[in-house]
């Protein structure tokens, strides 16, 4: 049995946060509020954004890293992974697709995820492995080099070096998670396989492979590899047959459309879940074996789809939405490919960190301009009641 026994993480890009201040005040506001409703220890799955890193490493206190760990650590909250794939503000008006810049082959990535690591080796405390998340390198919409992946794994090779040097002066495990999504440059498990193939070709050449191997894999959010339609049980078998570590497995349901010819009512609720802020990747399966793949939701693209798309049997939406809900109203969730990944966590050979990345609650229909407090600490205690009675269950067999 492999499931992790630290306290169930939830992820806290769901809160707006540019500087330490912020960041701290939304664990007093949301998170230590969530943990007491839930009634046990909750971890705080921290989102640092550059502005924040910068400010923590250059703090006029003494040691800025140990003195922001030792304010995490007063409010009563673990951590143990942080989230790095928004670098810069995640709550402006428009993310959509420029959430994935800086790409791994900027420098300015590599910089900000390595100030990442040596916050949490602070925040670790008395604990020896931590996690952050990723980019999957960058977007496909983008105009990307021929040589874009080798130069994303030369960075990530100086990375690996840099978080061994690290492992050797704290004694802390950090271990990335490079975190695949719809119509990016990784996307599907078998696009993740030929990319780590090509890094550790490249780990060879540098003496770098053991520390690749160590420090560098994938975060499975579970929501992005539905969206895909791939088979969730087949991931993981094709991942372990790679040995490729699953150092992070994001807890996430994504929305899904059945029917949408016959199912009006449900196209028609789609429609409001199309927001100016996220990216909202749509896939399909299509007739012909492949797949019909929209970029981004619009209210248009909802109620007068392609005939293409109104055809197929179902549409699964890159939306996040709480993972404690099997349907909402008439439009389904991707909740049973979430248990069919939980299923799969005990057949590890280790015990990936577990966070509910439910990000999306400040847009979702019908939320109210400003977000009730006590709504959204209520939201985030129900999800983690219900993934924590879910992995109870599993533990028990």
């Amino acid at each position: 049995m492999t499931i992790s026994d630290l306290p169930l993480s939830y992820c806290t890009n769901v809160h707006p946060a540019r500087t330490p201040e912020d960041v701290l005040q939304g664990l007093k506001d949301f998170t230590v509020p969530a943990q007491r409703e839930f009634g046990g220890p909750v971890a705080a799955g921290l989102w640092l954004a550059q502005s924040v890193t910068q400010k923590i490493l250059h703090s006029p206190h003494l040691e800025g890293a140990y003195y922001f760990a030792g304010n995490v650590a007063a409010s009563g909250l673990q951590c143990y992974t942080l989230n790095a794939f928004p670098y810069g503000n995640f709550h402006s008006a428009r993310v959509k697709e420029q959430v994935y810049l800086p790409d791994w082959t900027q420098p300015s990535r590599r910089e900000y995820t390595q100030d990442c690591a040596e916050i949490l080796s602070e925040l670790l405390g008395d604990r020896t492995e931590g996690s952050i998340s990723t980019v999957p390198l960058g977007f496909k919409g983008f105009p990307n080099a021929p040589d874009f992946q080798v130069r994303c794994a030369q960075e990530l090779l100086e990375l690996a070096r840099f978080l061994k040097q690290l492992q050797d002066k704290t004694g802390k495990t950090i271990r990335l998670a490079i975190e695949p999504e719809p119509f990016c440059v990784l996307e599907t498990i078998p696009e993740t396989r030929q990319f780590f193939a090509l890094l550790r070709q490249q780990a060879e050449i540098a003496g770098l492979r053991d520390d690749v191997d160590e420090f560098i894999g994938v975060c499975f959010d579970v929501c992005h590899q539905a969206v895909e339609y791939e088979d969730i049980s087949d991931c993981f078998r094709q991942l372990a047959a790679d040995h490729i570590r699953i150092n992070k497995l994001h807890i996430t349901c994504a929305l899904q459309l059945d029917h949408p010819a016959q199912n009006i009512a449900g196209r028609e609720a789609l429609a409001r879940y199309a927001e100016p802020r996220y990216l909202h990747q749509t896939i399909a399966p299509a007739p012909n074996g492949g797949h019909l793949r929209c970029i981004d939701l619009t209210p248009e693209m909802a109620l007068n789809p392609p005939q293409d798309f109104l055809q197929a049997e179902s549409w699964r939406i890159h939306f996040h939405v709480p993972v404690n809900a099997e349907r909402i109203g008439p439009l389904g969730t991707t909740r049973p490919q979430l248990l069919q990944a939980l299923r799969e966590i005990p057949g590890l050979p280790y015990a990936p960190h577990l966070e509910v990345e439910t990000y999306t609650w400040e847009v979702l229909p019908d939320t109210p301009a400003v977000q009730s407090r006590e709504r959204l600490v209520h939201g985030l205690a129900q999800e983690l009641r219900a993934t924590n009675q879910l992995l109870v269950e599993l533990i028990k067999g």
